[in-house]
């Protein structure tokens, strides 16, 4: 790390790539290595942010990263005045003559955006959306003009963006709760990957590596996490899903570890069949599909 806001990544001992993967990786570098930015979008849970800081991690340049929250306003992305600089000079030339001068001027601190463009750092904005669109439009001019504006420097002073400055973002769908629906002028200015569900191999081998389980154990979560998703029966669980029960068995340990009753209160407290706002009919079959599921395994 240089600063407080500039990182300098390592690669993830746990990164998997796969055909799948790699496809989309590559997809990626050559449209930002063309000087666009990049633009994972997807659930929650099939890895647009561990895509989008292996890319970062790729270009072989400091990472600026910034994450979208309701409450960010232009100034949290460009930078503002934050107190004041006192400058006082003392001439005392002539002996019997004493002159002081005193400049006080307010003193403008970067934002992270301000940072990346200044020297060419990768900016990864991480779930954009979920910043409200009047703050982002400041990057409108720095994604197509290449200029950066300073709204609230003397005079709307501008600066230029760096070359090697380049920009990956992340996002959910717009139907999420707390995500706001994306200016089309700001979504037209970067070439959006949709990242769904991965290939059987691919969640296999991410689960094997993150959870550091076993190549069989590693399957046959993945295959029940992935028959219930295609059951629809239930909430669609995630590839962080298969983590999170491939650590957890490894947790358990044991002899059978499948066959130990906490085992299954943990696959349905990650599965989660529904809100537990309600023990409707509904629910009632979700629960017995992932039950189902789950002694499938032993």
């Amino acid at each position: 790390m240089l600063t407080q806001k500039v990182l300098r990544l390592q690669p993830r001992e746990d990164f998997v790539l796969t055909p799948h993967i790699e496809n989309l990786c590559r997809r990626a570098m050559t449209y930002l290595d063309a000087g666009y930015a990049c633009h994972f979008r997807g659930s929650a849970g099939t890895g647009k942010t561990t895509l989008a800081m292996h890319v970062a991690n790729q270009r072989g340049r400091p990472v600026i990263m910034m994450f979208g929250d309701e409450e960010i306003v232009t100034s949290d992305l460009v930078g503002r005045e934050k107190g004041m600089v006192s400058t006082k000079v003392t001439d005392n030339f002539v002996r019997s003559v004493h002159k002081t001068q005193e400049v006080r001027r307010p003193q403008w601190v970067d934002s992270r955006l301000t940072t990346a463009c200044k020297h060419g750092y990768t900016l990864v904005y991480d779930e954009f959306s979920r910043s409200r669109p009047e703050a982002n439009n400041v990057l409108l001019a720095v994604l197509e003009e290449r200029i950066l504006p300073l709204p609230d420097t003397p005079g709307g002073a501008y600066m230029p963006v760096h070359p090697e400055f380049r920009a990956v973002f992340t996002s959910n769908p717009e139907d999420y709760a707390g995500v706001h629906k994306t200016q089309s002028a700001l979504r037209d200015r970067m070439i959006t990957i949709e990242v769904d569900y991965y290939d059987r191999d691919t969640e296999i081998a991410i689960t094997q590596a993150r959870a550091g389980a076993d190549r069989a154990v590693a399957e046959k979560i993945v295959e029940m996490v992935r028959r219930i998703r295609a059951d629809g029966a239930s909430q669609q669980p995630t590839l962080r899903a298969s983590v999170m029960i491939a650590r957890i068995l490894k947790q358990i340990g044991g002899e059978r570890p499948f066959e130990d009753p906490l085992f299954m209160d943990a696959c349905l407290d990650v599965l989660h069949p529904t809100p537990p706002a309600g023990r409707d009919g509904r629910w009632m079959v979700a629960q017995g599909a992932i039950r189902t599921a789950i002694l499938g395994l032993r």
